[in-house]
Parts: structure tokens; sequence; C-alpha cells
């Protein structure tokens, strides 16, 4: 007996590329947590979030500010509980020079 496999699909998320406004974007998150005396990395991954779409639309999106852990959909997935006022703390600054 003979077994046959179809797969099929795409890809279902646009790419998030790092535009001129996203850079600035990132300056102004970056310069909030080196007030608050906090380092913020820049970086890329090869997965996809819902950014993906709003970068697509032109609005200058980061992606990754959400909690500190490990393992993202993984059964180790954790986040860092006493990180998280800290990151709290720096999305509302960012939030605050919005403008």
């Amino acid at each position: 007996m003979r077994t046959t496999v179809e797969a099929s699909g795409g890809f279902g998320r646009p790419p998030m590329e790092r535009t001129e406004q996203i850079a600035r974007l990132y300056e102004e998150a970056r310069e909030v947590a080196l007030e608050l005396g906090q380092e913020l990395a820049e970086g890329g991954t090869g997965g996809g979030s819902d950014g993906n779409f709003t970068a697509a639309l032109g609005v200058p999106t980061l992606d990754g500010l959400g909690a500190i852990g490990d393992g993202a959909h993984a059964l180790h997935e954790h986040i860092d509980i006493e990180t998280m006022p800290a990151r709290a703390a720096l999305v509302a600054g960012l939030i605050g020079r919005i403008k």
C-alpha cells in the first residue's frame, strides 16, 4: 500500500519591514528605556505577529514590547514576573511621547 501527502498553503502575513517611521519609533522607545535605566535592543525574528498587518498599512509598529520571558507557544513558555513593572513603565513612557 502506498501513501501520499498533499500540502498546500502560503504566506498569511505581509512582511514587517523596517521603515523610516518604524526606526524613529524605535529610537523613541530606546530613549525612554535609557531614561528608565533599561536597555532596549533592536532585533528581528523569523516569526510573525499582528504587527505585520499594522506595519503593512503604514502604521509605525514595534513588536516585542510585551512581557519578557522565553519559550513562546511551547510547553516551557513562561514570563519573568519581576520584569513586568519595568516593562509597563517603558510602554507607558513611549505612549506618553507619541504625538
